[in-house]
């Protein structure tokens, strides 16, 4: 891994009225790696994520991305404007539900070709052909090119989605519970799909699930959430493995359990 980290999380915090989301999180991200959020509901994951995302407005912290250009900037201290052109150019967003992450009103191609013609190219013949070899990557057929995504299946709305947000190769991807809601063998599928595509592009991801058998599926390094703090972290085999604190053991044995 390089020896800079690609994002630096420092003392993130948020507060809704008199409940504390999130309290004082730290961690750093390096380039290539997937770490996994895990936690009950209400845990604080997403609210950590949707702030690194810019999403929502810390109360306190730094979120420190390296830019492909080199400098390191604070998410959440850039302009509205600047964080969008940097989103779009940097960082995918893949949600629970892909109907929050896909325009349902065009085609599949145009929900693929949207990012890549944001990211500069011109040329209709060229953003089709990527249209099309991104569906294939996805395991949808080229010939739904033209379909609109409402023709298709929940997974593969969901596969839709994810070539949507890793198109334009983003250094960063965040993911929000991307297995949820699919029964067990769409989101096997879907999980196998999601670990070749990450090792392929060398990309970082920050995921968040309440699945630990995802975490385990997918992450490098684990980070377990309660009330807001983070309670425990580690490689992601050690963790679950060998849970020290209490709230990670209740998770494992209720896994195991089930």
């Amino acid at each position: 891994m390089s020896e800079l980290p690609l994002l630096d999380i420092d003392r993130m915090a948020k507060r809704y009225g008199e409940r504390q989301a999130v309290r004082g999180v730290s961690f750093a991200l390096w380039p290539g790696e997937v770490l996994a959020i895990v936690g009950e509901s209400g845990s604080g994951k997403t609210t950590l994520l949707n702030m690194i995302a810019g999403r929502v407005a810390p109360d306190a912290g730094a979120v420190r991305f390296r830019t492909a250009a080199g400098p390191v900037v604070d998410l959440a201290a850039l302009p509205e404007a600047d964080l969008r052109r940097l989103v779009r150019r940097e960082i995918g967003f893949v949600h629970q539900n892909p109907r929050d992450g896909l325009r349902l009103s065009v085609s599949a191609g145009a929900n693929i070709g949207e990012p890549i013609m944001a990211a500069g190219a011109r040329h209709y013949g060229s953003i089709r052909r990527a249209a099309a070899a991104w569906l294939e990557r996805v395991e949808i057929d080229p010939a739904r090119l033209d379909d609109l995504p409402a023709t298709f299946s929940g997974g593969m709305q969901q596969r839709l989605q994810i070539a949507r947000a890793l198109v334009t190769e983003p250094r960063l991807v965040l993911m929000d519970e991307p297995t949820g809601g699919l029964d067990v063998s769409v989101q096997a599928r879907l999980l196998d799909l999601l670990r070749r595509l990450v090792a392929d592009l060398g990309i970082s991801v920050v995921l968040v699930t309440h699945d630990l058998g995802v975490a385990r599926l997918l992450a490098h390094r684990l980070m377990v959430m309660q009330q807001g703090q983070v309670v425990e972290s580690g490689v992601t085999d050690q963790v679950l493995d060998d849970p020290h604190h209490p709230y990670t053991q209740l998770l494992v044995s209720s896994v195991l359990a089930a």
